[in-house]
């Protein structure tokens, strides 16, 4: 479906794209354009008499891909080698089930560890008398970074929230 929208986009006289309508098309913003193609995600545009950058049906389509992966919480690096194993698309997909895969695991793992903070916050908030500043149970936990009030360990670290 998105190919026919695609290829009826470019079926007309109007040419490539600016990357000003490239970015109202797909959503994403001029500087992130700019960005994918600094890092190498997108593949470099052709340029205008007027060196202004042009875009065809191939970067849509690759822009489209960056995104969902990214909506999908895959890191850029990730989506780097999903494409460059897309690239090759007579290779074993065994890689790319890899990468989901692990992706998968992490997203679980944020899933639990989200779980816990939830559970830890409805505590805290439950056991708050709604009295004063000095008795706040809220404050009490907070202020106690040894984890003793809470119910499980780590869910507040860093590497948790990440």
């Amino acid at each position: 479906m998105r190919e026919m929208l695609v290829k009826q986009r470019f079926n007309g006289d109007d040419g490539p794209l600016s990357i000003g309508v490239l970015a109202r098309e797909t959503g994403c913003k001029v500087p992130t354009i700019r960005y994918y193609e600094q890092v190498g995600l997108m593949p470099p545009p052709i340029r205008s008499a007027g060196n202004q950058r042009r875009y065809g049906p191939a970067h849509i389509a690759r822009l489209g891909f960056i995104r969902h992966g990214r909506e999908l919480g895959f890191p850029l690096d990730r989506i780097r080698d999903i494409l460059a194993l897309g690239d090759r698309p007579d290779r074993s997909c065994a890689e790319v089930d890899r990468i989901a895969r692990d992706h998968l695991a992490a997203v679980e793992a944020r899933i639990a560890r989200l779980s816990a903070l939830k559970g830890e916050l409805e505590r805290m908030v439950k056991q708050c008398g709604s009295g004063k500043v000095a008795d706040c149970r809220v404050i009490e936990v907070l202020a106690d970074y040894t984890h003793d009030h809470c119910l499980g360990d780590g869910h507040g670290a860093p590497e948790a929230a990440a």
